[in-house]
C-alpha cells in the first residue's frame, strides 16, 4: 500500500506550485515591478527623450505595467483557497491524516514538525481569507480603514509563509541526507508503508 495517496501527492505539489507562485508575485512586486522605483525610472527616461510626465503619471504607468502580474496573484489566491478546502477533505483520508496520528508517541522533533504543519495551515487559511476579503472589499462594503488593516495584516503574516518555505525545504534536505532517505521520492511516487 502507498504511504501517500495520489490525491494527497497532487494536492501537495499543486499547493507547492501555488504558494511559490504567490511568493514570486510578491517578490516581483517588491523588487523589479515596484511601482515606486519604476515610476521614477519612467519619469527620468521619458524626460531624457523630451517627454515630460508628472510623478503621479509615472506612478500610474508603473502600476499599469505590473497590473497583469497582480492579476495572477489574485488567481493564485483563488487556487490557494480551493486547495485549502481540498486539504480539509483530505484530512479525513488515511493518507491525509497520517501526519497527525500518534502524536503522543512521536519524538520531540516529529511533534515540532506536526505543530509546524498545523501552524502553516493556519497561516494559509488566514492568507486566503484575508486575500478574499481584500479582493471583494467593495462588494462586502468594508470600510476603507478596515480594508487597510486587513491589507497590513495580510502583508505582515505573509512573511511567515517565507519562513515556512525556507524551513520546509531545509528540513526536507536534512531529512533526505540523514534519517529519512527517499522522503522526496515518496512524495512523488507514493512510497511504501
Amino acid at each position: 500500500m502507498k504511504k501517500w495517496s495520489l490525491s494527497f501527492r497532487l494536492w501537495h505539489w499543486l499547493n507547492a506550485f501555488v504558494v511559490l507562485a504567490l511568493l514570486g508575485t510578491v517578490f516581483l512586486r517588491k523588487t523589479f515591478l515596484s511601482w515606486r522605483d519604476n515610476s521614477e525610472i519612467l519619469v527620468t527616461k521619458l524626460s531624457s527623450i523630451q517627454i515630460e510626465i508628472s510623478s503621479e503619471q509615472g506612478a500610474l504607468l508603473a502600476k499599469a505595467v505590473r497590473a497583469p502580474m497582480w492579476e495572477w496573484h489574485i488567481i493564485m489566491g483563488y487556487a490557494l483557497s480551493f486547495l485549502i478546502l481540498y486539504r480539509i477533505v483530505l484530512f479525513f483520508t488515511p493518507s491525509g491524516k497520517q501526519n497527525y496520528t500518534d502524536i503522543g508517541s512521536a519524538s520531540l522533533h516529529k511533534k515540532m514538525v506536526k505543530v509546524g504543519y498545523i501552524g502553516i495551515y493556519t497561516v494559509l487559511v488566514f492568507m486566503a481569507g484575508s486575500g478574499l476579503l481584500l479582493t471583494f472589499h467593495e462588494e462586502l462594503a468594508l470600510l476603507k480603514e478596515t480594508t487597510e488593516t486587513i491589507k497590513e495584516l495580510h502583508e505582515a503574516v505573509f512573511n511567515l509563509v517565507w519562513v515556512f518555505v525556507a524551513f520546509h525545504i531545509a528540513g526536507v534536505v536534512m531529512a533526505e541526507i540523514t534519517d529519512e532517505k527517499g522522503i522526496v521520492s515518496d512524495m512523488i511516487n507514493g512510497g511504501e508503508h
